[in-house]
């Protein structure tokens, strides 16, 4: 039985915890879905990335010459491509949820959360394997990571809460306007060039810079730079004024979703 009360709760952990088994079984449908009849498999969660890197080496890089704070260019885009990589596919898997899970919406009663959650979770396992190969990256140049490595978990938390947030916000926004599934490939790419994936943070005015770091992203790839490859100190502000917009988008995503959640039924 669903009582209007029920509806009324931001977030019902109780209710979360007692659907634990379908969560689970959404984010393991979201690995096999991804990884079946496929040539490369997981091999994808290394592809993708790895050749990124390589384009952007021979861009950015080789031919524009950006700078890459002291180490080389290619090792300096893929410290920033694997939490982006990971970002940009749990924003785009999350979005999609919903739709794709329309039978089921229609169908049965569960909290609609776990859907647009499954993705964000589910990409761990590319992101694990990504940030494997840039461990061999690190020893193939001689790069030892520093003591704030111990900032990772954190990090990673950040990054998941960032994803998690906009796809809050992005999911019933899919579910009635269908053009927004088809905008999100622009949409991450302009995401990209507002975070400093191909470039360094030095490379934005100082004035501008808090502002700037209101992108969650921005304190995560800058984060990740500084605690593996030490190319700047600890950007504590960035990771702080990130932390609060993270916070706050993935609070108003939840009071979004929530108050949408009601009438998924009828626009899937």
């Amino acid at each position: 039985m669903i009582d209007a009360g029920s509806r009324l709760k931001l977030l019902d952990t109780r209710e979360l915890w007692r659907f634990r088994d379908l969560f689970y079984h959404l984010v393991w449908k979201d690995v096999k879905t991804r990884y079946a009849q496929s040539v490369l498999g997981i091999g994808w969660a290394v592809f993708q990335p790895v050749f990124t890197m390589l384009v952007f080496t021979v861009v950015f890089g080789n031919l524009a010459k950006i700078d890459s704070d002291g180490v080389p260019y290619s090792i300096f885009s893929y410290s920033a491509l694997v939490p982006w990589t990971y970002f940009s596919a749990a924003l785009t898997g999350a979005t999609a949820s919903l739709i794709a899970s329309s039978a089921m919406v229609s169908k049965v009663y569960f909290p609609r959360l776990v859907i647009p959650l499954a993705p964000v979770l589910a990409r761990l396992i590319d992101f694990a394997v990504a940030l494997a190969i840039l461990f061999g990256l690190m020893a193939w140049y001689g790069i030892a990571p520093t003591v704030w490595a111990a900032a990772l978990p954190f990090l990673v938390l950040l990054m998941m809460t960032c994803a998690a947030g906009l796809g809050l916000w992005l999911t019933p926004l899919a579910a009635q306007y269908r053009d927004v599934k088809y905008a999100m490939s622009f949409v991450i790419q302009m995401l990209m060039y507002a975070a400093p994936v191909v470039y360094p943070t030095s490379a934005v005015p100082e004035s501008y810079r808090l502002f700037y770091a209101v992108n969650p992203m921005v304190g995560v790839i800058e984060g990740f730079r500084s605690a593996l490859l030490g190319t700047i100190p600890m950007p504590l502000d960035l990771i702080a004024v990130g932390s609060v917009s993270a916070l706050v988008i993935l609070l108003t995503g939840l009071v979004y979703f929530r108050r949408t959640e009601l009438y998924f039924a009828d626009v899937v």
